[in-house]
């Protein structure tokens, strides 16, 4: 037997007669998993630590006290124990946990839509406990609360184990649910005793998902019993957290969602990936077949004449006007194998470069930012690294609760862990009330903000200097132009106290562990890649790059708008960030293709949509994007797109985008294609089919080998596998990667450079991908466009949590749409005061290009001459306000300030 000694840290007992042998702090209940020995149990959550409310786990120690009874869950594993978990004395002690319970159960288990997937249900089968021997007073029937929209609570199902509380207030962070009255009245209640809708609950579902018996079911439950279904894992279509699900299959058509363990979510599902990530699939306004425009009204075609259409339009304006008057805009909601191709395709049958993806609107900053100064634009550490085991986060023009809320989620832990966190934000988000410090500045003062955190880092000798000499360069401009940005005249510009920022700045400096997370906050602006550069400037002066818990982390927006930046949808770039303007690239491509590639670098998405209107551009394909509701000015984006002389649209729905198109094509979701995503972290994953295509909907990169091959590029794969085969054959950070590797949950992160690499979960270690971190020395410039007389007010435009991009996928399901039904803006009160506007009272919102009618909603989220919208609503999106201005390097737009007029409606 192997003795336990500080150099091991091992000991070994016996369970049922095994010899095992664990980790010195390792539970009984550990220690039998891991010898493959099964012990029940109904409150334990691997997650969290051990609460032994249930009993159920318990097991014999021989020799122990009292009897020897203990729970495995909560009991550690000693030295040369003896452990049986299935003698008599164990057996009859969970007979009488099992009596108890049920003493207060309604046994209605045919009806209940947990049957055959409830714990409860199957250890009293296990047991042979088929009723209670006890009688008197139990849980009063007819108290099930129905009223939210995804779940219903009823209480004579509740085991009182709280896993729903535990799971809500330490892996949620909300707290929302709580043991509430004593004895037979006891019962899981949201704070406050009132029911599901009054409460402040997120409808994330985590507490269905953990609940054991019936307790807690989602609605659509009762539609099926587990033993009708099939799981199919993948990938969420969402925010770019890239959590993994299992779908619920019945009958070839999904029902439910369940989360899966996987490394950015861990078991964890927002409102979104639980209850909305399905419902789209099998709406009844899918596009079914192809449509073409006959003076001016769609009519319903065959593929073979949608596709002479499309092929016809793009080669007459090719042959008229050359390659370079057509363009195409990619998908970042689909796979990386559709990305690939359909980039191929412009970049090989229309013979141009013009080519890009939505990451234009929201990340191009983060790509062409980090790209600078580190050598690759993409987060350099791990979601868990992140928000595990840090000291401190500085959290900069991001609202994860809302737009990644996992992430959020995870956030939320390392606060309740001890994580001090410094919440950089215009608005008072939700994790400003549970920040260290909240720095509620100006917005679009995000690179005077930096530049004071390093002023005060440098005057107080903070900087790691021996970091900067070893692996840096360029500090010496950047501490003359930081000279120039002292703590009073930073606190000036951003609007904050001086003493906050010092504060701020001592806090991350000082922290062994501190990464840097941002967002669109810091990213949509015309100083944009500035504001990035500004991050990555902050994290080299402190070294804290390159090593666990650091790193500059830019939460991607899109579930697979990483990918289609990797995959080479930008004018700038081949697949893998290998640059258009290098010749040898355009060599290795042309060979690679087997074709004569244009070496000319192409148009942006932002600069195609004005080079149309201007005649320039002359025909589009755009495939699973709508501008038309998500970029800025949309007067000039429907000018630009009846400007066209052809527009394809390749879409799940009639978008509004896609009634300008003269062809519109069916796309398939993701839900009916297999393929693979990639995370913010940089983690490829797999999607997988689960359904069949609606309607007569093809694969979409088949579409794409369609058409090139029609213009004279043969292209054609035989799935979505040997797609990737060719991305790892011409993608040195892809070159590791095979479906074959990718079956394992955890997926691949890239690099990944050989078929025996791990791949990379932490970037930048020992040097950067450029050889040193360059720093660049930035002054602030305002916004271009700020408050003036006639439009007093400064908009900033966001997310929000419910509802997703433009709602085409979300509003597909009615309890999304009834918690968040409509447009809004947001008030200080002190401004809708003064305006005689009350909360819920409908207003005018003007600007210098657009008006829109929208809902007050009055509060101190954002401070007094601000206010703030999202664009996910028809009756009144932000982006017919927003300013159609560009950062110089990225070419992204100020989403976040421009200029409105704000007034009551009578």
């Amino acid at each position: 037997m192997i003795e336990t000694t500080e150099k091991t840290m091992t000991v070994t007992l016996s369970i049922d007669g095994q010899e095992v042998t664990v980790a010195k702090g390792q539970t009984i209940l550990e220690a039998a998993q891991q010898a493959g020995i099964t012990i029940p149990t109904l409150c334990h959550l691997k997650e969290l630590s051990p609460d032994g409310s249930c009993r159920m786990c318990t097991v014999e120690v021989e020799g122990g006290r009292k009897g020897g009874l203990v729970t495995a869950c909560t009991a550690h594993a000693q030295e040369q124990m003896v452990i049986h978990t299935q003698s008599e004395k164990v057996r009859n002690a969970r007979r009488f946990i099992l009596d108890l319970l049920l003493s207060n159960h309604q046994l209605d288990c045919f009806t209940c839509s947990a049957n055959g997937d409830c714990r409860l249900q199957d250890y009293c089968l296990e047991y042979g406990v088929g009723a209670t021997s006890f009688t008197g007073k139990r849980q009063l029937p007819n108290q099930k609360d129905t009223s939210n929209p995804f779940f219903d609570y009823d209480p004579e199902k509740c085991v009182m184990c709280r896993r729903c509380a535990r799971v809500c207030q330490m892996r949620q962070g909300r707290d929302v649910i709580r043991t509430a009255n004593r004895g037979f009245d006891t019962k899981m209640l949201p704070c406050g005793g009132g029911n599901w809708s009054a409460s402040l609950c997120e409808s994330c579902g985590n507490c269905v998902s953990v609940c054991p018996t019936g307790a807690l079911s989602t609605k659509g439950h009762q539609s099926y019993r587990k033993w009708q279904t099939e799981k199919v894992l993948t990938t969420c279509p969402h925010c770019g957290t890239g959590c993994q699900f299992y779908f619920i299959v019945k009958d070839g058509k999904i029902v439910d969602v369940e989360p899966a363990d996987g490394p950015a979510n861990q078991n964890l599902l927002c409102v979104k990936g639980k209850f909305a990530s399905y419902k789209f699939v099998t709406s009844g306004e899918r596009l079914k077949q192809p449509l073409i425009k006959r003076n001016g009204q769609f009519e319903e075609a065959t593929w073979e004449e949608a596709l002479d259409a499309v092929v016809e339009g793009f080669s007459r304006l090719k042959e008229a006007y050359g390659g370079d008057s057509l363009a195409g805009f990619s998908c970042s909601r689909s796979t990386n194998e559709d990305n690939y191709v359909f980039q191929k395709m412009v970049r090989t049958a229309f013979q141009t470069n013009n080519v890009d993806n939505c990451a234009r609107v929201c990340h191009s900053a983060s790509v062409h930012g980090l790209a600078m100064t580190l050598g690759s634009g993409a987060m350099t550490n791990p979601i868990a690294d992140i928000t595990g085991d840090v000291d401190v986060i500085l959290l900069v023009g991001s609202n994860p609760t809302e737009a990644h809320p996992v992430i959020g989620a995870k956030i939320r832990q390392a606060v309740q862990r001890g994580t001090k966190l410094i919440v950089v934000d215009p608005r008072k988000i939700d994790l400003a009330h549970q920040a260290t410090l909240h720095l509620q500045i100006k917005a679009g003062t995000n690179v005077a903000f930096a530049n004071g955190l390093m002023h005060v880092i440098i005057e107080e000798g903070l900087a790691d200097m021996d970091f900067i000499a070893q692996r840096t360069e360029g500090f010496a401009a950047l501490r003359q132009v930081v000279a120039d940005y002292p703590p009073a005249k930073v606190a000036a510009i951003c609007g904050i106290a001086e003493a906050d920022l010092v504060a701020a700045a001592r806090l991350y400096a000082k922290a062994d562990k501190a990464p840097i997370i941002y967002c669109l906050g810091v990213t949509e602006h015309s100083s944009g890649t500035e504001g990035v550069m500004s991050m990555s400037n902050l994290a080299l002066l402190v070294g804290k790059l390159g090593r666990s818990g650091c790193g500059v982390n830019p939460l991607r927006g899109q579930n697979n708008v990483q990918g289609a930046c990797d995959m080479g949808c930008s004018p700038f770039d081949f697949p893998g960030y290998q640059k258009v303007a290098d010749p040898a690239t355009i060599e290795k491509f042309s060979r690679a293709w087997q074709t004569r590639l244009n070496p000319a670098i192409g148009l942006t998405s932002t600069q195609v949509l004005p080079a149309a209107s201007r005649g320039e551009i002359k025909g589009l394909y755009i495939f699973g994007e709508d501008p038309a509701v998500t970029d800025p000015d949309l007067s000039h984006v429907r000018h630009a797109l009846t400007s066209l002389e052809f527009l394809v649209v390749q879409d799940l729905f009639l978008t509004e985008t896609a009634k300008y198109a003269d062809v519109v094509l069916p796309g398939i979701s993701f839900a009916e294609k297999d393929g693979t995503f990639t995370n913010t972290e940089r983690r490829i994953q797999r999607v997988r089919q689960a359904v069949a295509p609606v309607g007569s909907g093809w694969e979409d990169f088949r579409v794409f080998c369609q058409v090139a091959t029609r213009m004279g590029y043969p292209m054609a794969y035989q799935g979505p596998q040997e797609i990737m085969e060719e991305i790892a054959s011409v993608v040195p950070t892809f070159a590791g990667v095979t479906y074959e590797r990718l079956e394992n949950i955890a997926g691949l992160q890239w690099p990944c450079r050989s078929l025996k690499d791990p791949g990379t979960a932490i970037m930048h270690v020992g040097e950067f991908a450029r050889g040193k971190g360059l720093f660049q020395a930035l002054h602030y410039h305002a916004a271009k466009e700020l408050p003036d007389a006639d439009y007093p007010y400064l908009l900033s435009t966001g997310r929000m949590l419910y509802q997703y991009n433009t709602g085409a996928m979300t509003k597909k399901t009615a309890g999304i749409n009834q918690l968040a039904p409509d447009s809004y803006i947001e008030l200080n009160r002190e401004d809708a005061q003064k305006m005689g506007i009350s909360d819920g009272s409908r207003v005018r919102v003007s600007s210098r290009r657009g008006t829109i009618e929208t809902r007050a909603v009055v509060g101190d989220k954002v401070l007094p001459g601000a206010s703030f919208m999202t664009f996910h609503f028809e009756d009144g999106n932000a982006n017919e306000l927003t300013n159609a201005v560009f950062d110089d390097i990225a070419i992204i737009p100020e989403y976040k300030v421009c200029a409105v007029a704000i007034e009551p409606l009578p």
